[in-house]
């Protein structure tokens, strides 16, 4: 139990902030359909989490932390501008557009890229080497980051009916840009 618990508790507070919950907010606010969002959510940190207990120190000590941050960095710019380019959803802004992959899809891929390597994922990996018990620690982990989440795509439904998507997008693109320069720069990741 003192894994499960201790998991929920440093993953929610870690998250609270986060580039991830940053991404669900933006999600929200472009899809307007909070139930596959969060079950997105959910698969994906559930996967991601499973894997980071299992194979997360391998995969750090086979890249290095300064290739590391020049990936993570060069990403978090690269999802700044693509967060501006307009695709058919702003176009038709108001109908109910799908992306290729689905809301769902959407979400789960997204989310589970965006959570390599973050601050919650290595969070996991450490728990796991501290804990025996790997179950307690991933339903932990997913549970604090559940309880970061859920309420950020609630908002971002609410924010929806007020904001305009481009507005949107221009502060999202702008906090990418920032966590891109502060990776660069060995701010944090």
């Amino acid at each position: 139990m003192e894994a499960f618990l201790v998991s929920t508790g440093v993953v929610a507070l870690a998250e609270i902030g986060d580039k991830t919950q940053l991404l669900a907010l933006v999600l929200a606010a472009r899809f307007r359909r909070p139930v596959p969002i969060i079950l997105g959510i959910l698969v994906a940190t559930l996967v991601n989490h499973a894997a980071a207990g299992a194979a997360g120190a391998w995969i750090s000590a086979l890249v290095g932390p300064t290739a590391m941050r020049w990936i993570l960095g060069l990403s978090f710019i690269a999802m700044a501008a693509w967060t501006l380019v307009p695709d058919q959803y702003d176009d038709n802004e108001g109908k109910d557009a799908a992306p290729r992959f689905g809301v769902f899809g959407t979400t789960l891929i997204a989310f589970f890229l965006l959570e390599m390597g973050d601050k919650t994922q290595i969070a996991t990996v450490a728990l796991a080497a501290k804990y025996s018990s790997l179950m307690a620690v991933v339903a932990g982990t997913t549970l604090g980051m559940m309880l970061a989440n859920v309420p950020a795509v609630l908002l971002g439904e609410v924010a929806a009916k007020k904001l305009p998507m481009q507005v949107v997008h221009r502060i999202a693109a702008a906090i990418f840009l920032a966590l891109g320069v502060s990776v660069l720069l060995g701010f944090g990741a």
